[in-house]
């Protein structure tokens, strides 16, 4: 399975679940089709043109329509109800998943809601991250483990 996310902070490498390619240079994205992408805010303003093709893209909310435009599906993430993957609470972050997602084996994650243990970074910045883990990782797995 190809999955990579696109300019990833630097102190995420070990948060990333396994097998996930961190891409720093836009020629990287047009390697492949990825079956799962993820890309952080900076990554959208970063790229310009068209997206990668990918068969799901999990991207900020107001990530430009033409960056998605390569995806069979969008997964967005961020602060409000429209989209997908969000955060039901900052003071104690919980992720809010607001509709089914397809991950690519295959399976849904169904709406629900998930605690986070303390982060390394606040929730709301780690929106892609937390994404990816949803989505790459077994669910039997917790998203960060104690």
């Amino acid at each position: 399975m190809d999955s990579g996310i696109y300019d990833c902070p630097r102190g995420w490498g070990d948060l990333l679940p396994e097998g996930v390619r961190q891409l720093r240079e836009p020629e990287a994205l047009a390697e492949r089709v990825w079956s799962l992408l993820a890309l952080t805010a900076e990554g959208c303003r970063r790229l310009e043109g068209t997206g990668p093709l990918c068969r799901i893209l999990l991207a900020p909310g107001d990530c430009p329509s033409a960056l998605l435009a390569g995806a069979e599906t969008v997964v967005s993430y961020g602060l409000s109800p429209r989209d997908s993957l969000t955060l039901s609470s900052l003071a104690e972050p919980v992720l809010c998943v607001q509709r089914a997602l397809p991950r690519p084996d295959g399976t849904l994650v169904e709406p629900q809601e998930f605690p986070l243990p303390p982060l390394p970074a606040p929730a709301e910045q780690m929106l892609p991250l937390l994404g990816l883990r949803l989505l790459q990782m077994p669910l039997t797995d917790s998203l960060f483990p104690p």
